[in-house]
């Protein structure tokens, strides 16, 4: 496979309103580029969501739904299971149509997690996609379940007793295996192909399946727009964003780093992490995710070798 054999058909087209380097926005262009057929979407309220479909416009050519924060997987869910009757009745014909559902952090990790375990332990066929910016970003760049410890947000500002976030973000990829699904992901968009073949895998299981992928916001992390895909690559070349997939329970890492690069060349260019280098470099505190980086990584091989 290489980016010159991909199709060029765009079912989320130019016009629109997403920031100047959104990352979501170049993240679901490559989705949307590894299907072989026109999707079915369904869309959580997120900055996806507002950003492409301002009434009485629309930047989707393919039949989208919009559903509540909390219930993309619910929707999803409901299209899939309305598909089979209509079927069995002979009302549309069988098709193999891929159904995506759509949703970022807050509406995966947090808000919309009962109804996407719910679907999981179901068993819809379905590809659920979550694109994390690590905060609600639509509603005001709020402290959601993937914001990684100290970051700041406004509801996690940083000060002389509080640098950020205190906890570390959920780990959704062992709460998703854990419920024995078929396939489950992690991509980057920095890596494109990487990306496409874990799409084309997820949408061509019996099953639901699930594939995260880190999506920067310039406005959230306060970076420089054009340095989008430069970050998610240093996420990957840092280990902070290890790319692997679970394919009937097996673990197998896709992008090896063997030799690593220092977790701050990732942080040094977030404005959500300024204050670990500035007004006084905070060595102890950098020193922590790096070590919670480095633990991640351990523990991901060692799953890899057992299964």
């Amino acid at each position: 496979m290489s980016l010159k054999s991909l199709p060029t058909k765009q079912y989320l087209t130019p016009g629109h309103r997403m920031c100047s380097g959104c990352g979501a926005a170049t993240t679901l262009r490559q989705v949307f580029t590894a299907l072989e057929k026109p999707p079915i979407i369904v869309n959580a309220t997120n900055c996806v969501e507002v950003a492409t479909t301002p009434y009485p416009y629309t930047a989707w050519s393919v039949p989208w739904i919009h559903t509540a924060f909390e219930c993309t997987a619910a929707t999803a869910s409901g299209v899939e299971t309305g598909l089979k009757v209509l079927q069995r009745k002979g009302r549309i014909p069988k098709t193999d149509t891929p159904l995506i559902a759509i949703a970022g952090d807050g509406g995966t990790y947090d808000i919309g997690l009962q109804a996407l375990s719910g679907a999981l332990e179901r068993g819809h066929n379905f590809t659920y996609i979550c694109y994390t910016n690590e905060a609600y970003m639509n509603t005001g760049i709020q402290q959601s379940g993937a914001t990684p410890k100290f970051g700041w947000t406004t509801t996690s500002p940083t000060g002389k007793v509080v640098p950020g976030k205190v906890r570390f973000q959920k780990d959704i990829m062992k709460i998703v295996v854990a419920h024995d699904i078929p396939y489950a992901a992690t991509a980057n968009p920095a890596y494109p192909l990487d990306l496409v073949k874990k799409v084309r895998k997820a949408v061509a299981v019996e099953g639901p399946s699930f594939i995260v992928i880190l999506a920067t916001c310039p406005r959230g992390w306060r970076t420089e727009s054009e340095l989008t895909i430069e970050i998610a690559r240093e996420a990957v070349l840092t280990r902070y964003w290890p790319l692997y997939e679970v394919e009937n329970g097996k673990y197998k890492i896709t992008k090896d780093i063997v030799k690593k690069r220092p977790v701050e060349e990732y942080l040094k260019y977030q404005g959500k992490f300024r204050h670990l280098f500035k007004p006084k470099r905070q060595d102890a505190l950098i020193q922590e995710l790096q070590d919670y980086v480095d633990k991640k990584w351990e523990e991901l091989v060692k799953l890899e070798n057992l299964t």
